[in-house]
């Protein structure tokens, strides 16, 4: 017992912190560690990841071939009560003519 609070509190002070208690919510108390520990989790866990994604998405995108889902006029899907306020009324405010289909089919076939 003694020796976990002897490695929690060398551990606390190799972080920088002069307490132990809940280290993740105690930048509301005005802790100057906190700031930084936040800062350093954004530099190398945040951004490496956001980065890492991005390469994925890249790479997958080149070695994918996008073909397109067959139609199937469902009665539950693309239902329109009223025309959109844009446009000719019948096109979805980010339409893709490759990927959206209008309630009678895709717009090329």
């Amino acid at each position: 017992m003694v020796a976990a609070a002897v490695l929690v509190s060398r551990a606390s002070r190799l972080l920088g912190r002069s307490h132990v208690g809940r280290p993740l919510s105690s930048g509301a108390h005005g802790e100057e560690g906190s700031a930084r520990m936040w800062k350093a989790l954004t530099y190398f866990v945040a951004l490496p990841g956001v980065g890492v994604s991005m390469l994925n998405v890249f790479l997958r995108s080149r070695h994918e071939e996008h073909d397109r889902q067959e139609f199937v006029a469902y009665p539950h899907l693309r239902i329109r009560t009223k025309p959109f306020p844009w446009g000719d009324g019948n096109h979805t405010l980010f339409h893709n003519p490759h990927t959206n289909p209008l309630p009678t089919g895709y717009e090329d076939e």
